[in-house]
């Protein structure tokens, strides 16, 4: 079932701010599985040996309790603090600052823990188990060569699939050249349903969006060469913004960075799993429908770390 040179990084040191709590493990499941639980589940059918979660320190006890107990004693299982002061020497926080540094720092507290491919998730979002698939098989075929260009994968996803009716989101745009390598990604921050079209108000100005545009929802399949450029990144990133309390270091952008630098080429692999998480309170409901839907279609068990 498991291939041991694949990891799974789990994104889950977020606070939550729009939902109003760690909604990484919120119980959506019949039996109080979690986003967490699925994306592991899903990871493990797909060849993932090891699993990495990227968690602040007040919350590794809580997400070792409800998640990690279910799934130590089927893979390799490690837990990374992102904590403020994982910073370079010479840098420190500056004074307010509550939240960690962003995607992209989470990411980087990874590389003690990773040594091989690996795949990059939320821990609040459901990507459905193709796209693990389709993770696991680039990362299989991937060179191991730490030479730029490096080679990465992200899975993007119709626009109109990824949308919550309870707010507005941001998504990163993906601009495609002929080959489906990544040019670039536009974040765009105000992207609601206005009727039956999607808008856009990132700059103040309304604007419509193909609902078939392909966005990043931060799912990536990374070599251990990205460290180097992501710990070069973060300092230029300090040395510009270190001293903003908001200020957040995000994979999206240093990821850019690196193919406008030719240092990474990173193929974008389509799906067609509809994406669903719960940017807000009110979005649990839906996540719940969804779920049971799946088990009634079989994609899952009702209870799914039942032996």
């Amino acid at each position: 079932m498991t291939q041991r040179n694949l990891t799974l990084a789990v994104m889950a040191a977020g606070m939550g701010s729009r939902y109003g709590g760690a909604k990484q493990i919120e119980p959506i499941g019949p039996h109080g599985e979690t986003t967490l639980d699925y994306a592991v589940y899903d990871a493990l059918r797909a060849g993932f040996g090891k699993v990495v979660f990227v968690v602040r320190r007040e919350h590794c006890d809580l997400i070792r309790e409800r998640i990690g107990r279910r799934i130590e004693g089927r893979v390799e299982t490690d837990y990374v603090c992102q904590e403020l002061s994982n910073t370079p020497d010479g840098f420190a926080p500056p004074p307010g600052r509550q939240k960690p540094w962003g995607t992209g720092h989470a990411v980087l507290c990874c590389a003690e823990a990773v040594k091989d491919p690996f795949a990059v998730v939320n821990a609040d979002d459901f990507y459905g188990p193709g796209s693990y698939v389709a993770l696991a098989e680039f990362l299989r075929g991937v060179p191991s060569t730490r030479k730029p260009p490096l080679q990465f994968c992200t899975i993007a996803f119709t626009l109109e699939n990824t949308l919550s009716p309870h707010g507005a989101v941001a998504r990163g745009v993906c601009e495609t050249d002929a080959e489906g390598f990544l040019k670039g990604i536009r974040e765009r921050t105000k992207i609601r349903l206005d009727g039956h079209v999607i808008v856009d108000e990132s700059d103040g100005t309304p604007e419509a969006l193909d609902p078939k545009t392909l966005v990043s929802m931060n799912m990536w399949g990374f070599t251990p060469g990205v460290f180097s450029h992501l710990r070069d990144a973060f300092v230029a990133f300090l040395q510009e913004k270190g001293g903003d309390p908001k200020a957040e270091f995000y994979l999206p952008k240093a990821v850019g960075n690196m193919v406008a630098e030719s240092d990474a080429r990173v193929k974008v692999l389509p799906s067609d799993e509809q994406w669903f998480g719960m940017t807000y309170r009110d979005d649990r409901p839906y996540v719940e429908q969804r779920i049971c839907g799946l088990m009634e279609a079989g994609v899952y068990p009702e209870k799914l770390w039942d032996e």
